[in-house]
């Protein structure tokens, strides 16, 4: 794994990096839902953990966030 990777394997894990990584940004929710042209409430979901989030909007809310994901086989698999 990269230095500045993190191993994600729940929703709700996924959300509590989003939210640190928004707040360390100084964004505020309706600032990063409105960059990313998703609803704030769509955002806050999508911080805590809500499993039912659209993978588009995912993916979109990540990017604007100057996030990626990078799916790789595990080791050993």
């Amino acid at each position: 794994m990269e230095k500045d990777s993190l191993r994600i394997e729940t929703s709700e894990q996924l959300g509590r990096f989003a939210r640190a990584h928004r707040k360390s940004r100084g964004l505020t929710l309706e600032t990063a839902s409105g960059l990313a042209n998703v609803g704030p409430r769509f955002l806050s979901e999508l911080e805590r953990g809500k499993e039912t989030a659209e993978i588009g909007k995912v993916l979109k809310a990540l990017r604007t966030l100057g996030l990626e994901i990078v799916i790789r086989p595990r080791a050993g698999k």
